[in-house]
Order: C-alpha cells, then structure tokens, then sequence
C-alpha cells in the first residue's frame, strides 16, 4: 500500500515508518548515519574575551558557518574564554577540518569587525591551537545535553540551544 508522506512523495508505508522512527538519521544515496560530537576550544592564553558583543557575534559566526558546512548545533554554549558545540555533521567531513573552518573563520572574521583584539592577539591568533573532541556515542546524548545545560543561569529563561554564559 502506499500513500503520501511529508518527505516524498509516494512510497510504501514501511519506509516512511522507519523514516519517522529514524528522523533524526542523515541519509545519502547508500548511507544512514548518525555522527555526533561534543567539541571544545579555547580562546589563545585563556584570554576572557568572549563577552557582550563578542560573545554574540561569535555564536552568530559559528551557526552561520555550521550551516554552511551541513552541521547541525544540538546545544552550544560560549563562555569568557572557551566554546563548547554538540553537534551532528555528515560521514564524508573530517571533525579536525571542521574545526579548523570553524576556529579559523571565526577568528579573522571577529578580529576584522572587533580591532581591538587585533592588538591583543599579535599573529591573527585568536584561537589557542588544538581542540578537545568526543563521540558522544560512548555516552548517552541526555548526559552531554545536562553538562552543557548547567551553564545557562537560572535568570535565563531563554530556550536558546546554544547557551551565552554568564
């Protein structure tokens, strides 16, 4: 039997059940896939830099490029001096390219449209190298969401998922 489904058009049944059941799911020709991760960076020196406008722009930067890039945020949260990202991208991108558009595009783009950290950051580093990454996999996603939501402050009732901590 088959009907219409929001998706596609005309498929059987069994099919969109299991896509219900597995919305969640990224899908290409040949792959069903589920790649999740919670990344963590740190501003250069540990430099608490990331507030007010920073802080927002910033978090503007890293969605607009998320979505240039096919990843989607789960929760973010942007602190004084570091940026925590739990997010799901596709199989065919590598998390260290990634985060290296992630931390390089933001970084010319916040020292460009903010001079003063130009001074502060000598040599266009913005960003201290490295990373720290995690497949969220080997623990349960409630358990990463709960973490990175303990940094909202009880007077945010946004329901922002990407957190701006105080």
């Amino acid at each position: 039997m088959h009907f219409q489904c929001k998706t596609f058009s005309i498929i059987p049944q069994r099919l969109c059940l299991e896509h219900k059941t597995m919305k969640n799911n990224r899908k290409g020709w040949h792959t069903t896939s589920r790649l999740t991760a919670h990344i963590v960076w740190v501003t250069k020196y540990r430099y608490h830099v990331l507030q007010g406008d920073i802080k927002v722009r910033c978090r503007d930067l890293l969605v607009q490029i998320c979505d240039a890039e096919d990843v989607r945020i789960l929760k973010g949260v942007i602190s004084k001096d570091h940026v925590h990202m739990h997010i799901e991208y596709p199989p065919k991108m590598a998390l260290s390219d990634l985060l290296k558009r992630l931390k390089g595009r933001s970084s010319r783009m916040l020292q460009q449209e903010y001079p003063h950290l130009k001074k502060r950051y000598w040599g266009r580093h913005f960003w201290a190298t490295g990373y720290g990454a995690w497949s969220t996999g080997n623990i349960t996603e409630e358990a990463v969401q709960e973490y990175l939501e303990h940094h909202r402050h009880k007077s945010n009732k946004d329901n922002d998922p990407f957190i701006l901590e105080d």
